[in-house]
């Protein structure tokens, strides 16, 4: 035992400077790669990669969630599930309302610019959606409805559009096959348009036919609910290409008599696209009649409601309005209307602010959206940025008023103001929303794990160590030296004393301050005005040292 304390202590003292700044210099490039990934990590997934590591791996290992695990009929487990349904139901994702057409815009876009703006995720929902919308149990007894049922569950673009059209073969009147053609084929709004025309021809003729029979059987009531859906999408979409081909009064008459029509599917949120529409037309009367009936505190809101709810009470004053002479005079009555709709507005989703003030930039709006979220605002801000730009003073009046909000609600997280406290989910899912190029936007704003400041901490400590040792690895060896020592302990080597540790630092500096000094004298007055702690050193903890003795050695 004693043998190998000894090989330790020489191997320990034949070390040079040299590998003390080889092993500082690799720590510290090592905890740079490290504190590198963390800040990556954290920036594209919301998380550090060592917590989430130790919560996941190193805590069963270690007995961590003995202690968690309920019985399923306990207190806890009970809270825990009406947690998790409360998660479910604050980020359930909706159908974008305003959702663009995949052939004429989604894939024109991927053809200019290399880039998917449709996720996996998103693109898979609307793939449910059209097989609750356009599939029903009776699907079987007409064969082009069977073709239509495989294609809507079909993952691949081509594939799904050689399905329409075996279905079209098999039935001419086959509205769905038309509808897909129409969504993912057709390049241009035009040409989506002439197919969607097509499909209403054929969608009211099949319409017309199953309500005659809705009373024979349950199956044909499923069936016409499906033809019910198959008609409402397919006027939606053809006032909505309307509308992007400039025939707006034409969109606004069809979205009108959609909701007289069929006032049940309020599920498909026609009146956003009738508020879009009202402002192209600057038809402010008619947004505040539509915004009456649906700004109600019974029914959802939405971005699109309570923001375009504010553009309205902000265009009253906007005009008019400047910081300065707000400050001096106070706001007028109109003006704190206007900001407390602003303040309702921005609590309900904090993210639309920097899309309409152009401090993040826009992309392509995804087919389905998380409410409060960043893929709401995306969707909201890329339609109606032009309405509040075309109002006078209203991004100015949003500029200097909209982070106010925050301070109404210091923990969102916990407590909100006018709407239930901030989902903690939104995250997530608008991360599987949303394609991988955008920076998702964050509410509120996430601290930087401990890890990122540690790692920061210990890259940046070995670094400053590395760059002492290459400067002044003679004291730096001797400190190392020392230090060795003093964890080897006292029992199995000698240890160095606290006076003999210092003796061997002021060698180092008389050696230094020796050739520019005439004599012992000089030396001994300059090294005590440079470096007053060595007086002590010199009087008490050594009484007996000779600084003649020292500067000859």
């Amino acid at each position: 035992m004693a043998d190998g304390d000894g090989l330790v202590t020489v191997f320990l003292n034949s070390l040079t400077p040299k590998f003390y700044v080889a092993l500082t210099g690799t720590s510290s490039l090592i905890s740079g790669l490290i504190f590198i990934f963390e800040w990556w990590y954290f920036h594209k997934h919301g998380t550090s990669f060592i917590e989430q590591v130790s919560v996941s791996h190193l805590r069963p290992l270690m007995g961590g969630t003995e202690g968690s695990i309920s019985e399923p009929g306990s207190p806890s487990s009970s809270r825990e599930s009406e947690t998790s349904r409360q998660n479910l139901s604050e980020c359930k994702v909706w159908r974008n309302p305003l959702n663009l057409f995949r052939g004429a815009e989604y894939r024109r876009y991927t053809w200019v610019t290399g880039k998917e703006p449709l996720t996996y995720y998103d693109m898979n929902l609307s793939a449910q959606d059209h097989q609750t919308f356009f599939t029903c149990d009776t699907d079987f007894l007409r064969p082009s409805d069977t073709v239509m049922q495989k294609a809507w569950r079909e993952r691949n673009p081509p594939a799904r559009i050689k399905a329409a059209y075996q279905a079209l073969e098999l039935n001419n009147d086959c509205a769905t096959a038309y509808v897909l053609l129409a969504e993912e084929e057709a390049t241009t709004i035009v040409d989506a348009e002439r197919l969607f025309k097509q499909a209403l021809k054929a969608g009211e003729t099949i319409y017309r036919r199953s309500q005659q029979c809705q009373h024979q059987s349950p199956q044909h009531e499923a069936q016409l609910r499906r033809d019910t859906n198959v008609l409402v999408y397919i006027k939606r979409r053809l006032a909505m290409c309307a509308r992007k081909l400039g025939r707006i009064r034409e969109a606004v008459k069809i979205m009108r008599d959609l909701m007289k029509e069929f006032p049940p599917l309020t599920m498909l949120n026609i009146h956003e696209n009738l508020l879009e529409s009202l402002l192209e037309l600057q038809a402010y009367a008619d947004v505040q009649a539509v915004l009456a009936k649906y700004d109600d505190i019974s029914l959802p809101k939405s971005a699109a409601i309570c923001y375009t709810a504010a553009l309205l009470k902000t265009r009253t004053v906007s005009d008019k309005f400047s910081p300065e002479t707000a400050s001096r005079r106070g706001l007028s009555t109109a003006e704190i209307n206007a900001v407390e709709a602003i303040h309702r507005a921005v609590e309900f989703n904090p993210h639309v602010p920097k899309y309409l003030l152009e401090m993040k930039s826009l992309i392509l709006p995804p087919e389905h959206i998380l409410k409060r979220g960043d893929s709401e605002a995306i969707a909201y801000a890329f339609f109606h940025l032009q309405h509040w730009k075309r109002i006078e003073g209203a991004l100015n009046l949003l500029q200097c008023t909209w982070e106010g909000t925050f301070r109404m609600i210091p923990y969102p997280l916990e407590k909100g103001h006018l709407f239930y406290p901030y989902p903690s989910c939104t995250e997530t899912a608008d991360r599987e929303l949303l394609p991988p190029f955008h920076h998702v936007s964050v509410y509120p704003k996430k601290e930087l794990p401990f890890f990122i400041h540690f790692t920061a901490g210990l890259c940046s400590s070995t670094a400053m160590i590395a760059l002492l040792t290459h400067q002044f690895p003679e004291i730096m060896g001797v400190f190392a030296k020392a230090k060795e020592h003093a964890l080897l302990g006292r029992e199995h080597c000698t240890r160095p004393t606290y006076e003999e540790s210092w003796m061997g630092v002021l060698h180092i500096m008389l050696k230094r301050y020796s050739g520019c000094c005439a004599n012992e004298d000089q030396l001994e007055h300059g090294l005590l005005e440079n470096f007053p702690n060595l007086t002590p050193l010199r009087d008490h903890t050594l009484p007996t040292f000779s600084w003649k003795a020292t500067v000859v050695h």
